[in-house]
């Protein structure tokens, strides 16, 4: 299948490769040309880099967008001011777009209106599993959109993804998104806080992980990504919380969340106490740090 893909990321860049090692041809975009051209060098019979997203979208019979927010997703479907640069201008009629990208529903459903009236499907089907999820093949995908068009584009996406679930209609992938995400920082920051606690009362962090991790405190939070240094070697609190997911992409998502909650009339106390923490340590300079960096500040810590 050709497929357009645009945005190669930390997330973009290693979907992309399944996708070629899964046999389809790509034309690829990205601001970055390096990044593109990395692409390009993995398979250069598969892989072609485009100048533009109108010029990856020509001809191309699905498309895969994979960008930091809305403005970036309206940007490369519509293009700049009508300038003819977006994927509207040049995808043929009935090509399906799927939008992998974290961005607020109100913002996809008009997108997949606009899209809708060039006769384009478009769902949204963001991720979870984070970059090594990415690089295994292994993401969950959240699906907004209609039972056909969710038919037509999961085989696509199990070339990138282990888990391909149907939310519901267009928009409901990315609600599915901001509510795992805003349980995701409300529980890091509250395995950080015990797990400070119970270092400054002299339990061992080892034992203590141990402990919750058979107990009922237990959670991903603290099984597999403990944000004490130390407790386990693969994650990020480890390495000096680099890499995973950043401070400032859990603060955009804890942005999301708690706009779509005003939006409705939802209450979030915790959700808006844990995106002013994210707020306040992204800040003080650490936005591209690991989001479970968020202990240092409950310590407060500086990174070394």
């Amino acid at each position: 299948m050709r497929i357009a893909f645009i945005g190669l990321g930390h997330m973009g860049g290693p979907m992309a490769r399944n996708l070629v090692q899964a046999g389809h041809h790509l034309r690829v975009f990205d601001l970055s040309a390096e990044a593109a051209q990395g692409l390009v060098g993995l398979d250069a019979q598969r892989v072609q880099a485009a100048t533009s997203p109108a010029e990856a979208a020509r001809d191309a019979e699905f498309v895969v967008t994979m960008l930091p927010a809305a403005k970036h997703v309206e940007a490369v479907l519509c293009g700049q001011g009508g300038d003819g640069s977006g994927v509207l201008a040049t995808v043929p009629r009935g090509v399906p777009i799927v939008d992998c990208s974290t961005i607020d529903p109100a913002t996809v459903q008009r997108l997949a209106q606009l899209a809708a009236a060039q006769g384009n499907p478009l769902a949204d089907a963001p991720v979870s599993g984070g970059t090594g999820g990415a690089a295994a093949g292994t993401l969950t995908f959240m699906v907004g959109a209609t039972p056909d068009l969710f038919a037509q584009v999961q085989p696509v996406l199990q070339g990138m993804g282990q888990h391909i679930v149907h939310c519901g209609t267009t928009g409901t992938g990315q609600v599915a998104k901001i509510c795992n995400n805003l349980l995701l920082a409300i529980s890091m920051i509250g395995v950080a806080e015990a797990m400070s606690l119970g270092a400054a009362l002299g339990i061992d962090p080892q034992v203590l992980a141990g402990i919750v991790n058979t107990s009922s405190g237990r959670c991903w939070s603290a099984d597999t990504y403990n944000p004490y240094p130390g407790v386990m070697p693969n994650a990020p609190a480890s390495r000096g919380y680099s890499g995973g997911f950043g401070v400032d992409l859990m603060r955009k998502d804890l942005g999301l969340a708690n706009d779509a909650a005003r939006q409705v009339h939802q209450p979030l106390p915790l959700g808006a106490q844990a995106l002013q923490l994210y707020e306040l340590w992204s800040r003080q300079g650490h936005g591209q740090l690991d989001f479970s960096s968020i202990i240092q500040l409950l310590q407060g810590q500086r990174p070394a």
